[in-house]
């Protein structure tokens, strides 16, 4: 007789290997972790999370600094990460903040900081589709986003009220905003005041080390790979990791590049350049890479030949939906996992809605078939009136067709009254303002597309790897389409 295995994992439900849902990994593409021999990570917002607000605000209170110097009346800005989210898309053009669609119309809008109603959103994008490759759009699409977004928004409303200098335009403010932001987040004082601080600033994930003690056990070899310098990565990992490792964070890493410069890591041909007790070589390196070293720029395809593995035995990790996932995988062809830190909250709000969704859905199958029934009556009008034949399933004189067209109105108002508090409900779901971050309406939103495009799997921190363990085999779920027969 085989022993019995005592499973006692903490796990809700039936398997008792299955995560909590807000712990998942998503899969687009099929994932085998056996086949993945290499492991390569991000660090900002994927190895070291930040306490998105008191990070953003330091960094919003840094650049309206730098405004001020400028001669910009900056001290009325404040820093209100409420009213934007990760996902919009600047226009330049109009001083907008837009959300759109897979397909790339628009949703929702703000102008500044002011959301704009139906009929003025309407009149601003009937006829235009934000194509991501136009100068003319600008998309947010990670955490650090959300300082930028709050700066642009409320700079409109100044613009627009003629409190700044003469000669900006709606696209040369984003262009202040912009190359502002980039030098605050370049700076030492930012930086100096994370590190002094971490505590305040990077919440502790004791699983951390453990997901990747797995990897690193199952014989995959990791690496590092940040845009971040030398001097801020150093005293962040040590805090995200030594305390939990009992050891040095470094032991974890066969290879650590920072300074990468994604995304032309992916595609260019930098040379590495080694660093030494915190100091970069006067020359770049050259032969072969030293395990568990650290160094400075190089390329992708110079992290292929010291593994000596091809592009999709490597699997990078990372929050940036262009510089971490996009490009590493169209040109290395590297497997790819996007960090969506937001997903726990929007998972547990959609949960917290499953019976007003459900409710949602019904009401809406019904107003269809009410629908459906007043667009046929119609029909049966037309052909009475025309003395053609009437549609199968259509009886009785036209006075009886208008009875029952009133009727199917009044339904349909009554319907209307149930539907609109539940559909606003649903539109409102972890962002009061912006809805769901995957979502625009009914609809997959434009980050939605361009996760689904380019990431393989996606889930809301590294530290989820734990329930798929190196040995996983990931599928993607059946694809949807409006035709699919579906379960009655």
């Amino acid at each position: 007789m085989q022993p019995r295995i005592d499973y006692n994992l903490g796990m809700t439900g039936t398997d008792p290997f299955a995560p909590p849902p807000h712990r998942a990994v998503f899969c687009n593409r099929t994932l085998n972790m056996r086949s993945i021999q290499a492991v390569g990570f991000d660090m900002d917002y994927t190895l070291v999370h930040y306490d998105v607000h008191a990070w953003e605000a330091r960094a919003f209170a840094h650049v309206q600094q730098r405004l001020q110097q400028r001669g910009l009346p900056a001290d009325a800005l404040r820093f209100q990460p409420e009213q934007f989210a990760r996902g919009l898309i600047v226009d330049k053009q109009l001083g907008n903040l837009v959300k759109a669609n897979r397909f790339g119309y628009v949703t929702q809008a703000a102008h500044g900081t002011r959301l704009l109603p139906h009929d003025e959103q309407r009149r601003s994008y009937s006829q235009v589709w934000v194509d991501l490759s136009e100068s003319r759009w600008v998309f947010l699409n990670t955490l650090f986003s959300l300082s930028e977004a709050c700066l642009y928004g409320q700079l409109v409303d100044l613009l627009d009220a003629g409190r700044l200098p003469a000669g900006l335009d709606y696209a040369a403010l984003h262009g202040l905003v912009a190359s502002t932001m980039d030098a605050a987040h370049l700076e030492g004082a930012l930086k100096a005041e994370i590190i002094a601080d971490p505590a305040r600033f990077v919440p502790p994930d004791a699983e951390l080390v453990q997901t990747l003690r797995d990897l690193k056990h199952a014989g995959k070899k990791l690496f590092l790979a940040t845009n971040s310098e030398w001097h801020y990565t150093e005293p962040m990992m040590r805090w995200a990791f030594d305390r939990h490792l009992g050891g040095s964070w470094r032991e974890l890493f066969d290879l650590v590049i920072v300074q990468a410069k994604k995304p032309g890591f992916f595609d260019g041909e930098a040379p590495f350049v080694e660093i030494r007790d915190g100091v970069p070589a006067a020359t770049p390196h050259t032969g072969r890479l030293l395990p568990g070293h650290v160094y400075r720029g190089g390329n992708a395809g110079l992290v292929e030949r010291h593994f000596g593995l091809p592009g999709e035995a490597i699997l990078y990790v990372g929050d940036h939906v262009y510089a971490d996932v996009h490009v590493s995988s169209q040109i290395r062809r590297w497997r790819t996992a996007l960090i969506l830190r937001e997903l726990e909250d929007e998972l547990a709000a959609e949960q917290s809605f499953a019976a007003g969704q459900a409710e949602l859905h019904a009401l809406m199958a019904e107003k269809d078939r009410h629908d459906r029934e007043q667009a046929m009556l119609r029909l049966c009008l037309q052909r009475l009136e025309h003395g053609e034949p009437l549609p199968a399933g259509c009886h009785g004189p036209a006075t009886a067709i208008h009875e029952r067209l009133r009727t199917l109105r009044g339904a349909a108002e009554a319907l209307d009254q149930r539907i609109a508090p539940l559909a606003k409900a649903a539109g409102e779901l972890a962002h009061s303002r912006w809805g769901l971050l995957l979502r625009a309406g009914n609809d997959k939103s434009r980050l939605a597309r361009q996760i689904e495009r380019h990431a393989d799997v996606y889930t809301s921190r590294v530290a989820n790897f734990l329930h798929v363990t190196p040995f996983g085999y990931l599928r993607a779920a059946r694809g949807s389409l409006p035709h699919d027969v579906r379960p009655a």
